[in-house]
């Protein structure tokens, strides 16, 4: 008996674990590479620096993500309802040309960058990447006030925007 008593315990504390949330972005998520629509890289210091001031809301998703693609409909709502943020989409798309025609067909209004280093590049990894949709909040002050949500009704979400 005390076996199994033991081995729960244990396993119930290998499934809670989790990494508590990341509030500034480390060095090397900065400076990985993404690239513009029009084909230019750029670092991710400098798509930042861009909206410095503004709050911004990262979309990290892909084109042949389905939950990413049906969730499209309430993301836009929550764009509508939420217009003073800056959007910004970061795509996990294979190629860049399923990024583009992705962007084009579902017609995603923002800022938009391909991850050319991909899930498991400096960025990906930083972000701990195990689903997407995933959004990020970071506020004026370039401070990450939510790190992980995948729903755009996540209540860390809606908590910051109250």
């Amino acid at each position: 008996m005390k076996k199994i008593i033991l081995l729960f315990i244990f396993s119930n504390t290998l499934i809670n674990c989790q990494s508590s949330p990341k509030t500034t972005f480390s060095e090397v998520a900065l400076k990985d590479k993404l690239e513009q629509m029009d084909g230019v890289s750029v670092d991710f210091t400098t798509i930042l620096e861009k909206h410095s001031g503004k709050p911004l809301f990262i979309d990290v998703w892909a084109s042949w993500c389905r939950d990413c693609i049906e969730g499209l409909p309430k993301l836009k709502a929550f764009q509508a309802d939420h217009q003073g943020m800056v959007y910004i989409f970061l795509s996990l798309d294979k190629t860049v040309k399923a990024w583009k025609k992705g962007v084009e067909r579902y017609e995603i209004k923002g800022d938009h960058y391909f991850m050319s280093s991909g899930r498991k590049g400096p960025l990906g990894s930083f972000l701990d990447l195990d689903w997407i949709p995933r959004f990020l909040i970071v506020n004026p002050d370039g401070k990450i006030e939510v790190f992980r949500a995948i729903e755009t009704t996540d209540i860390n979400l809606l908590n910051y925007l109250k």
